[in-house]
């Protein structure tokens, strides 16, 4: 049973499902690119993710050398943080406005949900942890899955039902005021 808003608030039970928001033959240009522009995204994003762990280890190393050894049991729960750490990133970042990551953004993508909903937290998690997971047990498949299917889909995106598009194709720049 599903509520239907169109039909002036009407349950309807008729096992409705939406259709897809994106389709990749009337509108290609909302997938055409998007497989590398993900590439260079993901690589932008390790950055990010990357930076604050090391910053971290350092830390940890030098408040050890200062503290006599001691601070070095800290070690210990770097690797948890940093875990966590990445989850938060995506998390926070496909759940906030923009549906994208910062490297999502440098690259001009967006996250979205096959029926066309913008991302929130825990689709975002959901979508990295499910990343790693089929990329440490599937690594090449899962991105030749993407080069097989319209809407260059990876495997974790089918599981969680996401789609990643053009951005600047979908919401394109308004023009500027013509100065008369």
């Amino acid at each position: 049973m599903s509520y239907d808003s169109s039909d002036s608030g009407v349950w309807r039970n008729d096992g409705g499902v939406q259709p897809h928001a994106y389709d990749p033959y009337l509108h290609p240009e909302l997938f055409r690119g998007v497989a590398t522009r993900r590439v260079f995204a993901f690589l932008i994003d390790m950055v990010v993710i990357s930076v604050p762990v090391i910053l971290g280890y350092v830390f940890i190393a030098l408040f050890g050398v200062v503290t006599l050894g001691i601070g070095w049991a800290l070690f210990w729960i770097a690797w948890p943080a940093s875990v966590i750490w990445a989850i938060v990133y995506y998390g926070a970042c496909i759940g906030g406005p923009s549906s994208a990551t910062i490297g999502m953004r440098v690259m001009d993508l967006e996250l979205r949900t096959w029926y066309g909903a913008p991302g929130y937290f825990v689709l975002g998690a959901t979508h990295a942890v499910l990343f790693w997971i089929t990329v440490s047990f599937l690594s090449p498949f899962v991105v030749l899955v993407g080069l097989f299917n319209g809407r260059r889909r990876l495997l974790h995106d089918f599981v969680l039902g996401t789609v990643v598009i053009n951005n600047s194709v979908r919401a394109p720049v308004p023009q500027a005021a013509r100065p008369y």
